[in-house]
């Protein structure tokens, strides 16, 4: 997009400003994401175990 007028202090603040929020937003999202990794990989592991375990009970083991 061309401007036909060079942006004002009051915009190029406005827009530092928001610049700086979205990327704050993104990194404690992204902080959030990490710090979440383990306890959700233990509860898919969790489940993985309940349906291997249920499935081995129902139609019994494959190890002949």
């Amino acid at each position: 997009m061309v401007f036909n007028f060079p942006h004002t202090r009051s915009q190029l603040a406005a827009t530092l400003a928001l610049f700086t929020t979205g990327a704050a937003l993104f990194s404690y999202g992204a902080h959030l994401s990490f710090v979440n990794i383990e306890p959700q990989q233990n509860r898919v592991k969790a489940r993985s175990d309940f349906v291997k375990d249920y499935l081995r009970r129902k139609y019994g083991s494959y190890d002949r």
